[in-house]
């Protein structure tokens, strides 16, 4: 694969530590092997998450020491909120510390005990989010997701007949809201075609029932339409960016993603009388509705950022970064979900270790293993994060499938560190069967992943 290089030159520079292996099953084993729980100095390579961890750009840190502290009314409000009301064509602009502030915010006017929020699959937090208001997070993935191996180029989709259904049906009243994320981070970063969101457009406007964008990877999202849908082939990402928010009644937006900052976010509403109930929330929660919770200095860099983020050389070279990542762990024996997104890559762990049982967590098992033998910190989805458990952390129903997220910093590795994680996926795919499983010690009742300490098996 050609190699497209970055539209930028690295400027500053941090070390990173390599431990070794003796200090890494130290390191694991203190943590009560769970990866959230390391230290960010014990990590070589981290790809936990890509929320705040990208590098900001030489024009951002410019912006940010002119930012305008003010209470209210600041200069670098005025700034962010204009980037914002072009990008998306929303009147109304709330800004957010970042992405589940808005989410809590815009539940709670919408939502209650006996709701139902629908989503082609909501992520972690924004699960939680629903259900602490007593609403149900109801997930309606396209059939399609569900076929990790077929080069299907939007599986992120809702399925549009199972949505109908609901919609139409006896629960259709307890809808409120429809919720599309874009990217569908928690099926494999697989993007949403400007089709299915027309077609969820429809069906709200029939219903009576508002539809919102999560759509914190609403760039990367708006390249692979460019890619992969031929209607879309000529415009630029901000173009096809502008046109999904247009098609939505409004969105919550975690910029720590594709605002290239480490903090941030805002809700974007069309509708005056919701932005009044979210308004007085925001006042009383967050901050005052010039700043929500966010210094001059980080309005000023998302301001920079959600510019920059839609510059099409940047997008290439991100997406063809991932890709060249996909090619390499598949050729050394481990299979991802095909085909590649932009912000993660999503490893099948459940195939890679047919020994261990979904009560034994293969997902978790080989991102422990990418930690001992390499020192790579990662994500699991699989049944530790979405299996039910009974009292005694013993699994009733696993996932559906066993996956590890490599997610991917922006503008953070090099090649020369994507090859390094290569090489150890490839020494542990030629003895997987050495992997041991885990058993769960302790657990929060609520987002289980997050704090979760385990023991391995014997």
């Amino acid at each position: 694969m050609p190699i497209t290089p970055p539209p930028y030159r690295i400027k500053v520079v941090e070390p990173i530590p390599f431990l070794s292996a003796g200090e890494r099953r130290g390191a694991l084993a203190e943590a009560g092997y769970n990866p959230f729980n390391l230290r960010a100095d014990q990590i070589t390579i981290d790809l936990l998450s890509d929320s705040g961890t990208g590098a900001t750009s030489a024009a951002q840190e410019a912006a940010a020491a002119v930012g305008d502290e003010s209470y209210a009314g600041a200069r670098s409000w005025f700034r962010f909120h204009d980037e914002i009301a072009e990008l998306t064509g929303y009147p109304h602009i709330l800004p957010v510390h970042q992405g589940r502030a808005g989410e809590r915010i815009l539940f709670s006017a919408l939502l209650g005990r006996g709701k139902i929020c629908v989503s082609n699959t909501h992520f972690d937090t924004t699960h939680a989010n629903v259900e602490l208001l007593g609403a149900e997070a109801r997930d309606l993935p396209c059939p399609e997701a569900l076929d990790f191996d077929s080069d299907e180029p939007f599986k992120g989709n809702i399925d549009l007949v199972a949505l109908e259904e609901l919609l139409g049906g006896p629960d259709g009243g307890r809808v409120g809201l429809v919720l599309m994320t874009i990217t569908n981070n928690g099926l494999g970063a697989q993007p949403v075609s400007m089709a299915n969101l027309q077609a969820v457009r429809a069906l709200c406007d029939r219903y009576g029932v508002r539809f919102f964008l999560d759509a914190a990877r609403f760039a990367e999202n708006a390249w692979l339409v460019r890619e992969r849908e031929e209607a879309y082939r000529n415009l630029t990402p901000r173009q096809i960016a502008h046109r999904a928010f247009q098609l939505a009644d409004g969105c919550v937006v975690s910029l720590k993603k594709d605002g290239l900052s480490s903090i941030g976010g805002f809700l974007g509403l069309r509708d005056v009388n919701l932005f009044a109930v979210c308004e007085a929330n925001l006042i009383a929660t967050e901050g005052f509705s010039t700043y929500g919770g966010l210094a001059g200095h980080d309005l000023e860099r998302l301001a920079v950022g959600v510019r920059e983020v839609t510059d099409p050389a940047y997008l290439q070279a991100r997406a063809e970064a991932t890709a060249r990542l996909a090619r390499r762990i598949n050729e050394a024996g481990v299979d991802t979900v095909q085909p590649a997104g932009v912000h993660a890559l999503y490893l099948n762990a459940g195939r890679l270790l047919p020994h261990l049982s979904p009560a034994e967590f293969p997902g978790h098992s080989l991102g422990c293993q990418l930690f001992l033998d390499g020192g790579i910190r990662c994500a699991e989805l699989g049944s530790l994060y979405l299996g039910t458990m009974d009292e005694q952390h013993r699994l009733l129903t696993p996932a559906p499938f066993e996956l590890v997220r490599l997610a991917i910093p922006r503008r953070v590795y090099s090649e020369e560190h994507f090859e390094y994680v290569a090489d150890v996926l490839a020494d542990i795919a030629k003895s997987p069967e050495r992997i041991r499983g885990y058993r769960i010690e302790s657990a929060p009742p609520v987002l289980r992943h997050f704090k979760v300490r385990l023991a391995p098996l014997s």
